[in-house]
């Protein structure tokens, strides 16, 4: 039954506000409290409105909202409400809900931020970052030490685990985008040497953007995106938990135990997973070079092999094992900023990803920067 509800006159002692049907959830839109003030339309310093609910039906926390609200807006006429006629049940919750006053500032205001007052918590923010990330690679620095050292404390079977979800366990993502990325640097390439009828040089395209600097390029931000996020995720988790803290407690270091697993598995890794997208670039690259433009495999090898050399892999390699500490090093630290709540497990974990792919586009324009003044 539909909730409703009726406005008697009661002379000069008030008005009569009677209920009646189920005032429930399922029927909140009806429950319009600014509609029933406007019926009241009642002056300051008259009678009191009289609550009825003899004919009320059933009734939840909604009902209850609605009447803490009418009471307000009756307040502020300086109206006064009379319950004495509603169920004990409603009686009851309204003077739990009244026992104790609103202490102020308890309800949320909207107020407006000063342009200026931004861009002071940018820096701020900018700068703590900078902080934590300077103390971040201090201690990683530390923990490579000491495991050059043979004093890192960390459990063995945490490195295999993570070699084996940042390996085998990418493959087939890595397959499919570095495949479709040497198709497409094939059909780019073959519209502009189509020009100059010097399509035979798809293939050398290709190669040396996939070796030098796509195959790495295209790895990376896959991990970041994968990997980067996951551990960003998993020790963001533990800092909610306050796993890290016990840690501590228990005399484990967390940059050893848990950071440089991740570190170590990712340089052992990504120079593997950057040569498997070489090779699957130039394969997309020869499909597109063999099925469209005619050039028959032998010559496409011919020419990969020409224009390719040992130090363009080897350049292509140390980018992508660089890339992997940095990945490492961005998820680990957005983890370990990580707050205590579940939204900022998300948070780290998009944080790990941008941070991730800041920190590759930043290390490839100075690797490639140095390469060219080097010559190679």
């Amino acid at each position: 039954m539909k909730p409703t509800w009726s406005i008697t006159p009661q002379g000069k002692s008030g008005l009569h506000l009677s209920f009646s049907g189920d005032w429930c959830m399922e029927h909140a839109g009806l429950m319009d409290v600014g509609a029933i003030l406007a019926e009241l339309g009642q002056p300051s310093g008259t009678g009191p409105v009289i609550l009825d609910g003899q004919g009320l039906g059933r009734w939840d926390s909604a009902f209850m909202t609605f009447l803490l609200d009418l009471r307000q807006g009756c307040s502020a006429g300086k109206v006064s409400l009379d319950v004495s006629r509603m169920p004990p049940g409603v009686r009851s919750l309204l003077d739990l809900a009244s026992a104790v006053p609103e202490r102020e500032g308890a309800r949320r205001s909207a107020s407006r931020v000063v342009w200026l007052a931004e861009i002071g918590e940018g820096a701020r923010r900018f700068w703590e970052d900078g902080l934590f990330l300077t103390r971040f690679l201090g201690e990683a620095t530390l923990a490579g030490l000491a495991l050059i050292a043979g004093k890192a404390r960390f459990r063995r079977i945490d490195l295999w685990l993570q070699i084996q979800e940042c390996g085998p366990s990418a493959v087939p993502i890595v397959t499919l985008i570095s495949l479709l990325v040497g198709l497409i640097l094939a059909f780019v390439g073959a519209v502009q040497l189509a020009m100059f009828g010097a399509q035979l040089y798809i293939a050398d395209l290709v190669a040396l953007g996939m070796t030098r600097e796509m195959g790495a390029l295209m790895t990376a931000i896959i991990m970041a995106g994968r990997s980067g996020a996951a551990f960003a995720a998993q020790i963001g988790t533990m800092n909610v938990n306050m796993e890290i803290s016990a840690l501590r407690v228990m005399g484990f270091a967390p940059m050893e135990f848990l950071v440089l697993p991740r570190m170590l598995a990712l340089i052992l890794v990504m120079p593997f997973l950057c040569l498997y997208s070489d090779l699957l670039g130039i394969i997309g690259g020869g499909l597109v070079s063999i099925a469209f433009f005619d050039i028959p495999v032998t010559q496409f090898i011919h020419r990969t092999a020409e224009s390719v050399h040992l130090t363009d892999f080897f350049i292509g390699v140390f980018k992508c094992a660089l890339f992997g500490v940095l990945i490492a090093l961005a998820g680990c630290m957005r983890g370990l900023q990580c707050g205590r709540s579940a939204s900022a497990v998300g948070d780290a974990a998009t944080s790990a990803v941008v941070t991730s792919i800041v920190f590759i586009v930043v290390a490839d324009s100075i690797v490639t920067l140095v390469c060219d003044r080097l010559g190679i």
